[in-house]
């Protein structure tokens, strides 16, 4: 997020100790195939999964599956993955030769948090257009998942390898929640095709401290001091009403390496909510920011979408 303090656009990545199995996208290839011995199956029905909090699997092993297939356990809420989603998982993952454990973030007892187009092929496949809240068992043949295998793991070529995964969270493609009425003389919003404009009424006093104005109150959790953010957003000079940043794309980083005004002012905003900062040059650019073309002393507007918050 440039003009917030860092020219980076980090991604989200899945802790070392997960990297073994989900977060590695591996291409796939034609050779692989089940074990000759196993007869794949067509359908999920000889998986059985406990509903406790951390799932037991049961496979029927030897195991292997004809193509990726995946099934709700729990009935999740109205938000869904798509193929662009972030979102915080809880996991296991299993070989379905063995029926041994390979990954489980549950065991680790921290859930996992990564983009979908950052993993195995079945696992995106498997979880794209499911709801958050929701559990669901996938299982993928080796071409889906380890194609040439992953010996760390206990995973052979041709292996099925299958997952039980419960939806934590993810991130928003634009605010979600209920409309929340501005104070009057602040700028006026209004969204436009390619995301939002804000007009400067005649007559109005420029604010001197910090304005925060909830424009759409999402549901998620709050952004905390702690968080990493993904956010689109756009900014402009108060004195001229002309944008100064077209940051209307997701983009991430944390919070506490932002301005100042973004960090008093994001604090405690749930996640889906769209936020309208007045932020005085005292928290923003006191001196300037010649990254983008701006004077000394200038107050900004900023119209923020706040798509994501995750911890640490």
């Amino acid at each position: 997020m440039t003009a917030c303090g860092s020219d980076a656009e980090p991604t989200p990545e899945a802790s070392e100790s997960a990297t073994t199995s989900v977060p590695s996208p591996v291409e796939p290839s034609d050779s692989a195939s089940p074990s000759p011995a196993v007869s794949p199956s067509t359908d999920l029905s000889a998986i059985t999964v406990s509903d406790t909090d951390q799932p037991e699997v049961t496979i029927p092993t030897p195991w292997a599956i004809n193509e990726t297939q995946s099934k709700v356990l729990r009935e999740g809420g109205e938000q869904t993955l798509n193929a662009d989603s972030t979102a915080t998982l809880n996991y296991v993952g299993l070989n379905g030769r063995t029926g041994e454990i390979f990954d489980s973030s549950y065991e680790r007892g921290a859930p996992a948090t990564f983009p979908l187009q950052g993993v195995v092929p079945g696992f995106a496949e498997g979880l794209t257009g499911q709801s958050v809240g929701s559990r669901v068992l996938i299982a993928m043949p080796s071409e889906a998942g380890y194609a040439e295998g992953n010996p760390d793991a206990g995973i052979e070529k041709g292996d099925t390898i299958l997952f039980v995964v419960d939806i934590i969270s993810a991130n928003y493609d634009e605010a979600s929640g209920e409309e929340v009425a501005p104070a009057d003389g602040l700028p006026v919003v209004s969204m436009t095709g390619d995301g939002p404009e804000i007009t400067i009424p005649d007559g109005a006093t420029k604010p001197a401290e910090l304005v925060v104005q909830p424009l759409i109150e999402g549901t998620g959790s709050p952004v905390t001091e702690t968080s990493s953010i993904q956010v689109k957003y756009r900014s402009w000079e108060w004195d001229t009403g002309a944008m100064v940043e077209d940051a209307w794309r997701p983009q991430q980083g944390p919070l506490a390496d932002l301005i100042e005004g973004w960090k008093q002012g994001l604090v405690g905003q749930p996640v889906g909510s769209r936020v309208m900062l007045v932020v005085p040059p005292e928290l923003a650019y006191p001196d300037g920011s010649p990254d983008i073309e701006l004077e000394a002393g200038k107050t900004l507007v900023y119209v923020i979408d706040v798509l994501y918050a995750t911890e640490g």
